[in-house]
């Protein structure tokens, strides 16, 4: 992939990649644009989103939070799957349309599943994953069922992987069950990438899509904050001031992507030879970290704001802090395969945003997301500065 040149062609002075610098509009071709019935589609996963947040504040420990991972691989894998669908086919058709309706179905089906997953309604959740995946099938592959490809894969593989685990009582089996799935189903693009090299996707489209899905995500913390306020018998100038801390903390995590990073995704995709690498890569995988980041400090400010004056239990700060370190960390994985450059303030933001961690429990929770909110809007502050003097990062 060479990111040498800006999308117009010419050769910057600084040797430091477009990063921070919308590429200007144009190239070949009508841009893709995202359609109305992907949108539909995704508010099954507003409501995915809300219920495994719900079923990591259920249980916050690692073992819960890795449960609550396990389960929201294949709920995003399915989403990623039908996103790849929308991009590379006519989604247009009508019979596509229906086709990728009865995939939010499923979807919803997993979302209802989710609180009791590891319960008595385990086997519904694998059920609809593997139902989904055959519905992706037939839309990508036809009737060349038998190609090897990450879709024929999850019919054979992940698919019956998440079934098993839905019928078997034990819950450890079924956690490791699953879990094989979603390994299975992250790694595969991998070890086909010789297969997947030639594929083409547009790169307004994919990143859109996958800029889109992080917004529901954010959507959860703001959810999730105003719910909490809500639910107090009394709306006080503390849980005011929480509210207002909440929401500049999700306002400054949305700045650190939006502002920046979601062109330099496009740049990326534009300037790739193999696009399948970004895609997986920096899409896929990246943006899963992205937004499971988001989804655990959304979690954390639903515990917060309805006691602001408290101190944080552990649990609830390793959520908040930890979060936003993960958060402000994977932009140092994307910047790096991207444009194999070091997003030095960023990695330095999430070393800054640590130490909270062990301070965290000893402070005032409103003191807590007023400080994180404040260390994320600095590094905003700094990086747009940076742009002003250098012209990128």
């Amino acid at each position: 992939m060479d990111a040498r040149t800006d999308p117009d062609g010419t050769v910057p002075p600084d040797p430091e990649p477009p990063l921070l610098v919308p590429p200007p509009a144009g190239g070949a071709g009508e841009p893709k644009r995202v359609e109305w019935a992907e949108l539909f589609f995704d508010l099954v996963f507003v409501f995915a989103v809300t219920q495994v947040s719900a079923l990591l504040h259920h249980d916050h420990s690692w073992a819960g939070a890795a449960r609550a991972l396990v389960v929201f691989v294949p709920v995003y894998w399915a989403w990623v799957g039908t996103s790849v669908h929308a991009d590379t086919r006519d989604a247009e058709r009508p019979a596509a349309r229906v086709a990728v309706f009865a995939i939010g179905l499923c979807a919803l089906f997993m979302a209802l599943a989710t609180p009791l997953a590891y319960g008595d309604r385990g086997l519904l959740f694998g059920a609809s994953y593997c139902a989904a995946r055959l519905l992706l099938a037939a839309l990508m592959l036809g009737r060349r069922w038998w190609t090897l490809s990450p879709f024929s894969v999850a019919v054979v593989v992940s698919g019956p992987l998440l079934l098993a685990g839905g019928l078997v009582d034990d819950a450890g089996v079924r956690v490791l069950l699953w879990a094989l799935a979603g390994a299975t189903d992250l790694l595969t693009p991998r070890l086909l990438r010789s297969r997947l090299m030639g594929l083409r996707f547009d790169p307004g489209h994919m990143p859109e899509r996958f800029g889109l899905f992080l917004l529901i995500a954010m959507g959860e913390s703001v959810v999730a904050t105003g719910a909490a306020a809500a639910a107090a018998p009394h709306l006080s100038a503390g849980l005011l001031g929480a509210v207002a801390a909440a929401f500049a903390l999700v306002c400054a995590l949305w700045w650190v992507y939006y502002h920046f990073a979601a062109s330099a995704v496009q740049h990326a995709l534009r300037t790739a030879a193999v696009q399948t690498d970004v895609v997986r890569q920096v899409l896929s995988y990246g943006h899963l970290a992205f937004i499971v980041a988001i989804i655990i400090v959304a979690t954390g400010l639903h515990s917060v704001v309805g006691r602001p004056g408290e101190h944080l239990h552990p649990g609830t700060a390793a959520l908040l802090v930890g979060g936003c370190a993960l958060y402000l960390a994977t932009f140092g994985y994307t910047r790096w395969r991207m444009f194999r450059k070091v997003a030095w303030t960023r990695l330095a933001a999430a070393l800054v945003v640590l130490p909270l961690l062990p301070a965290a429990p000893h402070l005032p929770a409103l003191a807590t997301v007023a400080l994180l909110a404040l260390l994320v809007g600095v590094l905003n502050v700094v990086e747009f500065q940076v742009v002003q003097r250098r012209g990128g990062l």
